[in-house]
C-alpha cells in the first residue's frame, strides 16, 4: 500500500514551505490539490515535476475513490490545499475518514506548516489559552444567529472571511458585541501587504470603511472573550 501525505504549503510566502514539505512533494507519485495553478506555481517554484489531481469540495467523492485507488495500487500520494493546512476549512478531513475506512493498513502521515489560524493568533497580541475555531462563516442561512453566539461565547472566537462579506462581517459584529470586547482583524498574513488591525468592532469596521483599498486578501477575524 503506498502512503497518504497531509501536506501543509505556504499561505502567501513561497519561503515558508519546510524542507520536509518540499522532500515529500518530490517523492510522491501523485500530488492532490485543489487549483491546479495555484500547486503549479508552488512546484514550478521549486522545479518539481508530479503528476496533479483535482480534489476539492466539489469533486470529493469521485477523486477521494481514484486517490484510494491510487494507494491500493501502492502509490504514494501527497494532499495539499491552496494554502496552509489541509484538513481546515476544506474536504482534507473527508479524504482521511475515506482511506482510513477504505484502506484501514495505509500509512496516513501529517507534514505540518504553515496555518492561517495559528500565524493570526501568533501577532495578534491576545492570550487566547482557549478559542474557538469556526473556520469560514456560512454565507447565507444560519449567519445572523451565528453572530449571536458569537458574542455570547465566553471564548475567544477566530473565523475566516473573504474580501466580499468582510465588511457585512465586521457590521454584523459591531450589531451584536460590546464595545469592551476586542477585534482583530489580520489581512494577507506572510504576503507583501500583510496588516493587523485591532479595537472595537466599530473602530475595525470603520477603519476599512475608511480605507477599501485593504478590502481585499484573505482575513482572520479573531473577537477576544
Amino acid at each position: 500500500m503506498g502512503t497518504l501525505s497531509i501536506v501543509a504549503t505556504p499561505i502567501g510566502n513561497l519561503g515558508d514551505i519546510t524542507l520536509r514539505a518540499l522532500e515529500t512533494l518530490k517523492n510522491v507519485d501523485v500530488i492532490a490539490c485543489e487549483d491546479t495553478r495555484v500547486t503549479s506555481k508552488l512546484l514550478a517554484h521549486y522545479k518539481i515535476k508530479k503528476p496533479l489531481l483535482v480534489f476539492h469540495l466539489h469533486n470529493a467523492r469521485a477523486a477521494g475513490a481514484r486517490i484510494v485507488e491510487l494507494l491500493s495500487e501502492n502509490k504514494n500520494v501527497a494532499l495539499v490545499t491552496d494554502a496552509g493546512t489541509p484538513g481546515v476549512s476544506d474536504p482534507g478531513s473527508e479524504l482521511v475518514t475515506l482511506v482510513r475506512h477504505e484502506l484501514p493498513e495505509v500509512q496516513i502521515e501529517t507534514i505540518p506548516g504553515p496555518s492561517a489560524l495559528t500565524a493570526a493568533v501568533s501577532i495578534a497580541g491576545i492570550l487566547p489559552s482557549e478559542f474557538l475555531f469556526l473556520g469560514f462563516l456560512p454565507h447565507k442561512k444560519g449567519r445572523k444567529t451565528l453572530f449571536t453566539k458569537i458574542a455570547a461565547s465566553d471564548y475567544t472566537v477566530i473565523f475566516y472571511e473573504s474580501p466580499y462579506r468582510i465588511e457585512k462581517a465586521l457590521a454584523s459584529l459591531t450589531e451584536v458585541l460590546e464595545p469592551t470586547r476586542r477585534v482583530v482583524v489580520a489581512r494577507e498574513l506572510t504576503k507583501i501587504h500583510e496588516s493587523v488591525v485591532t479595537g472595537s468592532a466599530r473602530e475595525v469596521s470603520s477603519y476599512f470603511a475608511e480605507h477599501q483599498d485593504e478590502v481585499r486578501g484573505e482575513f482572520v477575524v479573531i473577537i477576544e472573550s
